[in-house]
Order: structure tokens, then C-alpha cells, then sequence
């Protein structure tokens, strides 16, 4: 292994990870989980969801990139060869994500300028619409939200930037940037936030808990769904990831402080985002249930309004939590492009530069389809199918190949070889076993509610997406890695 293909140090390993694993979902959709799940009472599902999902499923997929140190696709073939075509369809579904990831670095983009001034208005809700996400009238699809599509274009040259040098002076170095960088903003804000006047109204609001939940399902699979997306677990990006470890890691014990870095960050996070919901229920008399909400809504809607209301502070937390979720998109972005950068550089035999470039045009080209009149929903109907269609069901196909398959026994005495936390034949009973199970039925009843209230237009979507994944991956699959 050459020296570009591996980690200078520890250090820099845990940041790019940890940059993985913090991302847009640990600011603008924990803390709704918690609030709709039992508040309180979620974190008991949560921390099972940790212990028998999110440490066990890591650890394997560290221990295998360790152990193979090679790309995703190549560590299928050398399992089975058939299996190759299988790694080019996760591949190709996680390069997706990565699509309209972009897309949405370019809204936050787009309001981190407009927070210097505030030009979002009095009406938000309609700026959001006009400027950054459109709408679900179809009759836009042929126009192009310019802010949108100028912020796209200038995050995909960030990412080339970042993604085509050496693996230490890019990932690396911007890892251990941006992550401490990302922190000590959060950290700031989190702690105002906790001062401001109605700020113990949001937090009880959050932790208020619900004891008749832990008897719902849902609230099991909500836990369970949180830890899955959250680590960016099963998309090879961790096993990428670990195969550039020197020899002599302490693959469990990375596997831990990724962990706890990843769910601290997001509960501390979620403190901050009550907290300030809570002072906007106090300043305006708003009830809180009418405050609360995830994703897009809540960041790009809700906090502009509270913004607008707090006068100076508000002038100067804008910017920084737009920054933050800048920092936190931009590390989880180049570890998304990571695999299919790993796994195409092997394939074709080309250099690291020209590899990130020609994905950099092929991803940038795709991901202005997404800056059109329907932005915000074209985005959420490929995110639903391709998270809860393809990539869970494609974690649990990893799970099964890795352990049934693959020996996973001859994986044990090499993880626990320099590590001080061990496993044993427990681990390996849940990730041979449980977890299968575990995540074939979380596939199932996704796809269900998935299929549920499907209109024609999003299943003309489906059909696109599954028809270019199989197609791609037939073709990736084919192409002689030799000439």
C-alpha cells in the first residue's frame, strides 16, 4: 500500500471518521426523533440500539476494510466474484446520496450569505420556496432556482478540491479542521442557547418522557433507524475508511470514540435546537408543538423566524449555525464520495485526481437536476426510495455476506489484536444473527410505507433510479480493471 493510501496517523483517521458520522441529520433531525419517540423515555431504546446495532455492525465493517485494505468492490470480488456486481449497486445508490447531499449544502450555503443581512424576510416559509427548495408543482421542473444551482456548483468544486489531493492532505487535513472547528461552534451556540429566557420550556419538552412508547414499535425502529443513518453505517464508507489504517490499529477501540463522539455531538446538539424552540414559544406565546419539526423545516423555516426575533444575537448565531452545518455537510460529503472514488480508481487503473474528476462532472451534472422548481421534493422522494429501498436492504445483505459467507471467525484475533476492548463469540452472535433479522424486517416495513401512498410521478422516479443502478452496475462490472 502506498503511502497516499494510507492515514499519517490516528488522529487524522478518527476526524475523517467522526466527520463521517456527524452530519446534517445529528443538527436537524435527532432532536425530533427524541420529541416524537417518548422524549425521555427514547434514550432507552437508543442506547440498546448502540449496543447490539451501532457498535457491533462498525466494528465488522472496520474489521474487514482493515483486514482486506482494499476498495469496497474489490473486497467483494475477492469474496465471491459474483458478488462484485452487488458492491457497484451499493456504490452507485450511496454515489446518489451524494447527488442531492450537494443539493442541500447549496440551501444552507444559500442562507449562510443571506443570514450576513437577513434577506430572507419576514416571510420565510416563502423565501425558502422562491429562492433555495421550490415547490411539488411539477409545472416548475423545467426552470432553475439560480441561488440553488450556483450554490451546488460552487460545493462540488469545494469537495473536487478537497477529494483529489493525497489522502492526508485532503480528507485528512480537512478533517482535523473542520471537525474541531465544528464542535467549538456548536458548543457556543448550545451553550447561549441554554440561557436564553424559555429555554427550560423547550428542553422539558424534549425530555418530557412517555413510558407507555417503549411497548410501540415504532419507537424501537425509529432508535434503531437514528443509530443506522446517523454512523453511515453499511455504506462502505467505514470500510473504506479503515482500509487505509496502518498496521497496529486499535480497530474496536476507534469503533468507540467514533460512537460516542457521534451520539454526544447529537444530544448536546439537541439541547441547543429545544432550547432556542423553547425561547421562541416564550417570545411569541407559540405552543412548542407548533415549532417542532425536522429536517429542512426546521432549519431552514423555523430558525430563520427565531432569528429574526432575537435582535442582535440573532445576527451572529445565524451565521455560525449555517457555518456549522457547512462544516458538518462538507466532511460527511467527501467521505459519502469516498468509496466510489476508492472502488473506480482500482477499477480502471487511473490516478486519484483523474478518478475525483470525472465523478466530480458526472456528480455535479446530475445534482443540477436536483436545483430545478422542485428541488426540496425531488430531493426527499429520492432520499425516501434510495435509503429505504436500497441502501437498508443492501446493509443487510452486507451483514449476511460478511458473516455467512465470508469467515468471520479469522476476523475476531485480528480486531482484538491491539485493542483493549474485545469481542467474542457474542458479538459475533449478534451480527451473524440478530441483526440480519433486525434489518430485513426494518427493510420490509420501509418499503411498505414506502410503496404505501406512492403517486405516478415518484414511481417514475423509482423505476429511473433502479433501472440506472442496474444498468451502471452491469456495466462496472464487466469493465476489465486490466486494460
Amino acid at each position: 500500500m502506498g503511502d497516499t493510501s494510507q492515514w499519517n496517523s490516528q488522529l487524522s483517521f478518527l476526524f475523517a471518521m467522526i466527520g463521517a458520522a456527524v452530519g446534517l441529520g445529528n443538527i436537524w433531525r435527532f432532536s425530533y426523533v427524541v420529541y416524537s419517540n417518548g422524549g425521555g423515555t427514547f434514550f432507552i431504546p437508543y442506547l440498546i440500539a448502540i449496543a447490539i446495532l451501532g457498535i457491533p455492525f462498525l466494528i465488522l465493517e472496520y474489521g474487514i476494510g482493515y483486514s482486506f485494505k482494499d476498495s469496497f468492490s474489490n473486497v467483494m470480488k475477492r469474496i465471491n466474484p459474483k458478488l462484485e456486481f452487488v458492491s457497484w449497486i451499493l456504490l452507485l445508490f450511496v454515489f446518489i446520496v451524494l447527488i442531492y447531499y450537494m443539493v442541500i449544502l447549496s440551501w444552507d450555503l444559500t442562507y449562510l450569505t443571506s443570514s450576513v443581512t437577513f434577506s430572507w424576510g419576514s416571510d420565510v416559509a416563502a423565501y425558502f420556496v422562491q429562492n433555495v427548495g421550490g415547490s411539488s408543482n411539477l409545472s416548475n421542473l423545467g426552470s432553475l432556482i439560480i441561488p440553488t444551482t450556483i450554490g451546488a456548483l460552487i460545493i462540488w468544486v469545494i469537495v473536487w478540491f478537497i477529494s483529489h489531493r493525497d489522502l492526508n492532505e485532503g480528507i485528512g487535513k480537512i478533517s482535523k479542521i473542520l471537525i474541531p472547528a465544528l464542535f467549538i461552534i456548536m458548543i457556543g451556540i448550545v451553550i447561549y442557547a441554554l440561557t436564553l429566557p424559555g429555554a427550560s420550556i423547550g428542553i422539558q419538552t424534549l425530555l418530557q418522557p412517555d413510558w407507555s412508547k417503549l411497548t410501540d414499535i415504532n419507537i424501537w425502529l425509529a432508535a434503531f433507524s437514528q443509530i443506522l443513518f446517523s454512523l453511515s453505517m453499511g455504506q462502505a464508507i467505514a470500510l473504506t475508511y479503515a482500509s487505509y489504517l496502518p498496521e497496529g490499529s486499535k480497530i474496536n477501540d476507534n469503533v468507540l470514540l467514533v460512537v460516542f463522539a457521534n451520539s454526544s455531538f447529537e444530544v448536546f446538539t439537541a439541547f441547543g435546537i429545544f432550547s432556542i424552540l423553547g425561547f421562541m414559544s416564550f417570545s411569541t406565546g407559540t405552543p412548542m408543538v407548533q415549532l417542532v419539526s425536522e429536517g429542512t423545516g426546521l432549519i431552514f423555516v423555523v430558525f430563520p423566524m427565531i432569528f429574526n426575533i432575537m435582535g442582535i444575537m440573532g445576527h451572529i448565531l445565524a451565521p455560525l449555525l449555517f457555518l456549522a452545518i457547512l462544516f458538518a455537510g462538507i466532511t460527511s460529503a467527501v467521505a459519502i464520495f469516498e468509496p466510489m472514488v476508492s472502488s473506480m480508481e482500482d477499477k480502471l487503473k487511473w490516478s486519484r485526481k483523474k478518478t475525483v474528476t470525472l465523478l466530480s462532472i458526472i456528480g455535479c451534472a446530475f445534482s443540477l437536476m436536483f436545483t430545478t422548481g422542485i428541488s426540496s421534493y425531488l430531493v426527499g422522494v429520492v432520499d425516501g426510495f434510495v435509503n429505504e429501498f436500497g441502501i437498508l436492504f443492501l446493509i443487510a445483505i452486507q451483514c449476511i455476506i460478511f458473516t455467512w459467507i465470508y469467515n468471520v471467525d479469522s476476523l475476531i484475533p485480528v480486531i482484538n489484536e491491539n485493542s483493549r476492548f474485545k469481542v467474542g463469540s457474542l458479538w459475533k452472535a449478534v451480527i451473524k444473527y440478530v441483526l440480519p433479522c433486525f434489518l430485513i424486517a426494518m427493510w420490509l416495513i420501509g418499503v411498505y410505507y414506502l410503496f404505501a401512498d406512492v403517486d405516478s410521478f415518484e414511481a417514475i422516479v423509482y423505476v429511473i433510479i433502479m433501472v440506472l443502478v442496474l444498468v451502471f452496475s452491469g456495466i462496472l462490472t464487466k469493465i476489465n480493471s486490466n486494460k
